[in-house]
């Protein structure tokens, strides 16, 4: 059987030299887009253009200095079902690559059968009857000979399919780690919000007793009596409403962690009153390319429909397999060895296509055009990434400079509401105007806070747009016009390209 099983090989080896071909269809080529050029970012600070991207590698949103956002993005890495899925989806897409690279190689299966069979017949002699029985084992050897690439067309696509998906985990994994992010920042704001509304009760309360002490002394009316109890419950209603949204953050957050909601104890008070506003390496445009895990999505999306033209355009051609099988039959098991029981066939075969109604060359239109649809959404995607970017560089820009203007309002309106207090209680002035004062002095501290949760959350946009950790992804996957294949190597380099491993 191992003389039978070498020929058969051989038969096949030869057979695959002899009928090597190329590959039709269209190869890849990356296609221009906006990012390309030396042009930086329009909305870049002058002072940001030469910062060194080294400088800021690792995980970025440790830059904001707080440990307990560290520990929450360990756990939301871990424990994330979005990010389950999405490993598993990496799983499934390098399983479909193992089967696209088994298609290529021989087919190779053994048969071995006893068979007993009793047959009668008519005779001179009357109605006779005998049994026989047959041993046989057979090792066969089939190969499809890929001469127009339409099988290495195929595992190209599925290589690129799983790029794809691999680089759309890690996109999903940098939203999963902004979200978490962005729900501490938030829970952060809003206690500090708490914080100033319950100041701001004992504030009025003091204001209110002021003002019933003066009204028991008949210096003021009721009204002013009226109004100040006014005062006070509006600013007591407001705090069940932040303490509400507080409660539906920390839901959100806890189901980013993979845990139910209400599940997470509260939070430590270590987040910084700002981000760390130092200078971002934002690079070029074209960094982006290679840089962002969903424009790399985008590509290796359009690289397999490139791919798949190519499988559209062999179908047209004709398919050659090669077909050896050898083994040993006999009547006997203890012959069935034997050199004369031997058998063995060999067979190339030829299968082309003569008339298709035109299916095939429909097939090839379509394989072009959904390639086009995927040339046009990388193109989008561009532009998309390049619009994210400069969004956020404006916005972080405008939110410093609001930053300035609402402390200057916040410290008139703390020296207003200082003068007004102290007039109102030497019967100088109206209490219309205290109020005023303290209502305006709440919200120019609310709009401060609020504003500094904004600039989080630009600096989170920021990170986000440019592609998140600077140190993920510029040189393991890039794609500069042409995929090689090779299997394990490039699943490999994809698996190595994630925070975590989250299989």
């Amino acid at each position: 059987m191992v003389r039978i099983g070498v020929r058969i090989g051989l038969l096949a080896f030869v057979g695959s030299l002899a009928l090597s071909g190329c590959m039709v269809g269209p190869d890849y080529e990356r296609p221009e887009t906006a990012a390309d050029g030396d042009i930086a970012f329009v909305n870049a600070p002058s002072s940001w253009k030469d910062a060194d991207a080294g400088e800021s590698g690792g995980a970025w949103w440790e830059s904001f200095g707080d440990p307990v956002v560290s520990e929450l993005v360990e756990t939301a890495l871990a424990n994330n079902t979005s990010l389950w899925s999405a490993a598993a989806a990496v799983d499934e897409s390098r399983a479909l690559l193992a089967q696209s690279h088994g298609v290529r190689l021989p087919d190779v299966s053994y048969l071995g059968l006893r068979g007993r069979a009793k047959s009668s017949f008519n005779s001179p002699a009357g109605r006779l009857s005998f049994i026989s029985q047959t041993y046989s084992q057979e090792l066969s050897i089939s190969y499809i000979a890929d001469i127009f690439g339409k099988l290495r067309r195929a595992e190209q696509g599925a290589v690129a399919d799983l790029l794809a998906t691999e680089a759309a985990r890690e996109a999903l994994t940098h939203s999963v780690i902004a979200q978490v992010v962005r729900g501490r920042t938030r829970i952060a704001t809003l206690e500090r919000l708490i914080e100033i509304a319950l100041a701001d009760i004992e504030s009025r309360k003091d204001t209110l007793e002021i003002v019933e002490r003066r009204y028991g002394r008949g210096l003021v009316s009721s009204l002013d009596v009226h109004l100040a109890r006014e005062n006070l419950a509006a600013a007591a209603a407001f705090e069940p409403q932040l303490r509400q949204s507080l409660q539906l953050a920390r839901h959100g957050l806890d189901v980013l962690l993979g845990m139910r909601a209400g599940a997470s104890a509260n939070l430590p008070d270590t987040l910084g009153d700002l981000p760390d506003l130092s200078p971002v390496p934002v690079g070029l445009p074209a960094g982006l390319l290679d840089r962002r895990p969903d424009v790399r999505a985008a590509e290796f999306q359009l690289v397999a429909a490139t791919e798949r033209v190519g499988v559209s355009v062999a179908e047209m051609f004709p398919d050659f397999t090669l077909t050896g099988s050898g083994g040993y039959r006999s009547g006997k098991f203890a012959t069935l060895m034997d050199p004369e029981s031997e058998i063995w066939a060999g067979v190339i075969g030829l299968a082309a296509p003569v008339f298709k109604g035109g299916r095939l060359k429909a097939g090839v239109e379509a394989a072009r055009a959904r390639s086009e649809r995927a040339r046009a959404a990388y193109a989008g995607v561009v532009l998309e990434a390049l619009r994210e970017v400069e969004d956020a560089l404006v916005r972080c820009e405008m939110l410093s400079w609001r930053m300035k203007e609402l402390e200057v309002r916040l410290r008139e309106a703390r020296s207003a509401e200082e003068l007004a207090d102290d007039r109102y209680s030497k019967g100088l002035e109206r209490i219309l105007i205290v109020l005023e004062t303290e209502r305006r002095r709440r919200l120019a501290e609310n709009e401060l806070v609020s504003t500094k949760g904004q600039l989080f959350g630009g600096r989170i946009d920021l990170f986000l747009a440019l592609g998140g950790d600077w140190g993920v992804g510029d040189e393991d996957v890039a794609v500069t016009g042409e995929v090689v294949v090779d299997p394990e190597g490039i699943a490999a380099a994809a698996d190595e390209n994630s925070y975590v491993n989250l299989e």
